[in-house]
């Protein structure tokens, strides 16, 4: 019986028992396959030349997290000899998948040459090699890894990456090729964008900023334009803080006046642009970063008659409404509470599988999609 017809038996069995009364403490799906891999390890020990169940059971052991387990059945497959070249290559690429998911990169690096040596250079191999060398920080060598493949957003977010260590390592003119070879390879890629915008930020070259925000805005879809204003927040609110560090950040600080001249650079940009709810809500955050609150304000409203359902624009103007209002301590604390944990509820959204976050992201971290990244404007 082949190995999928086996899984599929495992779990009408364990269905039908719990259909007749039977409580297991653990959830259905681990008991799936913790049934599945007892009728596999059955069918090996009846057909032990069976590859196909032997690479079956392998992957059930690494997705339940016995890796160690799935290691063993690799190597009992890899030096089985007689074997077939493609069966070997699926045999050396299992067990890669299996070294990289224990934390064994340099194992599972040769793990996938010598599966590419057996079946050559597959779309697979370099995708799994390119995760492997994002996962060690390599990020030039995975933008190779895409290229091969024709994956130009992929190919063009490790270069963007790369570009950004670079400019954290005091080698501007390397990172600004970097990016440029990224945008020319991808041009709506917002990471390199971002990797540009945030060069001339931490530069405080506000014309410089003027041209790629403009640029950049021009780009990139509409939608995604809030990663560009959410990552040029964040650079410069580290970058006013004395003795800032970190990656991508400057030390000693950005001075005022150059700050305040690369925020009304942005607003200036932003400006020009076609109305749009999220656009005015970031002109509003770039006032308030210069405690600016008229300005804010006017954004703000503006921004709640582009969407009324706007959440976190409603409730910065709500907060910037009660900063004025004579409240009784009591009060004023209750509201401050409210308001505060309205803030830390989860702006950014997958398209994909829904997942929710509080930081942006170029890949879902759930579902592995690319710039499936969206705001949420509404509350639902």
């Amino acid at each position: 019986m082949p190995w999928n017809a086996l899984f599929r038996f495992a779990r009408r069995r364990l269905r039908g028992t719990e259909a007749d009364g039977g409580r297991g403490v653990e959830p259905l799906t681990h008991q799936d396959t913790r049934a599945a891999i007892s009728e596999l390890s059955q069918a090996v020990r009846n057909n032990p030349e069976s590859v196909e169940i032997y690479l079956a059971l392998g992957n059930l052991y690494r997705s339940q997290g016995e890796i160690e387990r799935a290691i063993q059945i690799r190597r009992s497959l890899t030096d089985r000899t007689g074997l077939s070249p493609v069966l070997r290559a699926r045999s050396f690429f299992e067990l890669g998948r299996d070294f990289r998911r224990g934390g064994m990169l340099d194992r599972a690096r040769q793990a996938f040459a010598e599966s590419a040596g057996l079946m050559g250079e597959s779309e697979e191999v370099q995708l799994e090699l390119a995760r492997l060398a994002a996962d060690c920080g390599e990020f030039e060598r995975a933008a190779e890894h895409y290229a091969r493949i024709g994956q130009s957003m992929a190919q063009a977010h490790y270069l963007a990456r790369q570009a950004s260590e670079c400019f954290h390592h005091n080698d501007p003119a390397r990172g600004e090729k970097l990016v440029r070879q990224a945008i020319g390879i991808y041009p709506a890629s917002p990471e390199a964008w971002l990797a540009d915008v945030v060069r001339c930020a931490l530069a405080a070259d506000a014309a410089g900023l003027s041209k790629a925000l403009e640029a950049a805005c021009s780009s990139i879809s509409a939608e995604q334009r809030f990663l560009l204003l959410e990552g040029l927040l964040e650079v410069l609110s580290a970058a006013r803080v004395e003795g800032a560090s970190g990656d991508g950040f400057p030390s000693p600080p950005l001075s005022a006046a150059s700050i305040s001249e690369l925020v009304r650079a942005c607003v200036t940009v932003l400006s020009a642009l076609k109305p749009d709810a999220l656009v005015c809500y970031y002109c509003a955050k770039l006032c308030l970063f210069e405690a600016d609150q008229g300005n804010a304000r006017h954004w703000l409203e503006k921004s709640l008659v582009l969407n009324g359902d706007f959440w976190l624009a409603r409730l910065e103007l709500v907060s910037l409404v009660l900063a004025g209002q004579e409240l009784t301590p009591f009060l004023r604390d209750q509201l401050a509470y409210f308001v505060g944990h309205a803030r830390k509820s989860k702006r950014f959204v997958c398209r994909a599988c829904g997942f929710r976050w509080d930081k942006t992201f170029f890949i879902c971290p759930r579902c592995r999609s690319w710039h499936s990244i969206l705001f949420r404007q509404e509350f639902s």
